[in-house]
Parts: C-alpha cells; structure tokens; sequence
C-alpha cells in the first residue's frame, strides 16, 4: 500500500489552507509532473500509487478532487472509481488515461467519473480543469442553494443529491446532479451545449462538449 503527501511545503486542505487533490497512478514520472502542475496552480497534491493507498487517503484526507489513472494493480481503476463514487456522491473524479476508445469513457462515466482526459495531455488546459472542478466542488455546500426541485415527475434533493422519478430514489454522481440542477433550475429554456459544458464543467471546450453528450444520454 503506498501512498504518501507530495511535498508538506505544499500545504493541506485540513485547516483550510489549500484544496487538495489526489492524485492515483503508479506511473512515479507522471505523478511528479502532475503533483509539479497541482502544487503551481496553488492546490495542494496527494499521492496513491495503487487503489488500496487511493481509498486510505481518501478517508483520511478527504481530498477536493481525484485523478486516476485506469491501468493500476491489484484491481484496474474502473474499480477505484466506483469504490471512491460509492464512498461520496460529489467528490469530483477525473480519470487521466491512455485509453481513448468511447467504450473505455462511457463506462468511466457510467460508473461515476466525472471528466475523462487522454494522454498525452496539454498542462495548461488540465489545470484549467482542476480548477473548474474545485471551483464546483467548492458550490456543493452553497446555502444558497433550494432545497428542492420539481419539475414534472422529477423531485430533486439538492442537500443529499438524490433524485426521485415518480417517488423512487436515485443517488447522483456530482456531474449527474449538478447538469439535473441547471436544467432543472433552467426549465423550459433552450440550454445550448456550451453553456452546459461552462456552467456545469467549467470550461468550454470540445472535450467538454463531448462530456455533456455522454452525461446527457446515459
């Protein structure tokens, strides 16, 4: 089980300092690029290198984000994906990964991934879209927020993020409720891709786009 905190100078989320985010690879290369990337963005890095050490920090941590790769030992991280899910409805989880074929993102986000980025990957654009998802993991809490929404059939929970259709209960993925909150909330409206991809994202892009397509017809 290996895990450990990127470098203490970094700083921790506990006391409120810096959102932390975790990242899972066992690529030991690439998780010193990225914790290099998290910590310059002004976030504080933790790492995993394998699923067992993932779920430790998770529980003890409570990380704003996670990064996971797909291709870990002793189980693949499609697992870790839904064991994280499964522990935390709103964390948001990105998968960083080869694998570029739609069947490896529709199952990633069926079990509950939230953004899927190929390698290689820009550094740029990925830390814009750390960001995106702290600044949404950050709106989670929002008081401002209605408790409830109806929209015909639809009754959406807002403070535990369960949906209800016709009275049966259906927990929601961060990036499921937060797309059923501003369509909800937008009823009636026109809502272009792009908006979606901005509002509830983060960003606009064409990757996102494609985010919105998934998310939307799963």
């Amino acid at each position: 089980m290996l895990c450990h905190r990127a470098r203490e100078v970094v700083g921790t989320s506990v006391n409120g300092d810096r959102p932390e985010i975790l990242v899972v690879d066992d690529d030991r290369d690439l998780v010193d690029l990225l914790a290099f990337l998290i910590e310059q963005a002004g976030l504080a890095s933790l790492v995993a290198y394998d699923p067992a050490g993932a779920l430790e920090v998770f529980e003890k941590e409570r990380p704003a984000v996670a990064i996971i790769d797909l291709n870990l030992d002793p189980w693949d991280g499609f697992e870790l994906v839904g064991q994280l899910r499964q522990r935390s409805a709103t964390l948001p989880i990105v998968v960083l990964t080869g694998l570029s074929k739609e069947e490896d993102k529709v199952r990633a986000f069926d079990i509950g991934a939230d953004d899927y980025v190929v390698k290689p990957f820009g550094h740029r654009e990925f830390v814009a879209r750390l960001r995106a998802h702290v600044r949404r993991s950050d709106l989670a809490g929002d008081p401002q927020l209605p408790e409830v929404l109806e929209v015909g059939p639809l009754r959406l929970d807002v403070a535990e993020r369960i949906l209800h259709i016709d009275g049966e209960p259906r927990r929601l993925t961060g990036t499921e409720f937060r797309l059923l909150h501003y369509l909800m909330r937008h009823r009636g409206a026109v809502v272009p891709t792009a908006r979606l991809a901005k509002h509830v994202w983060g960003y606009n892009d064409a990757p996102a786009r494609d985010s919105v397509r998934v998310t939307v017809h799963r």
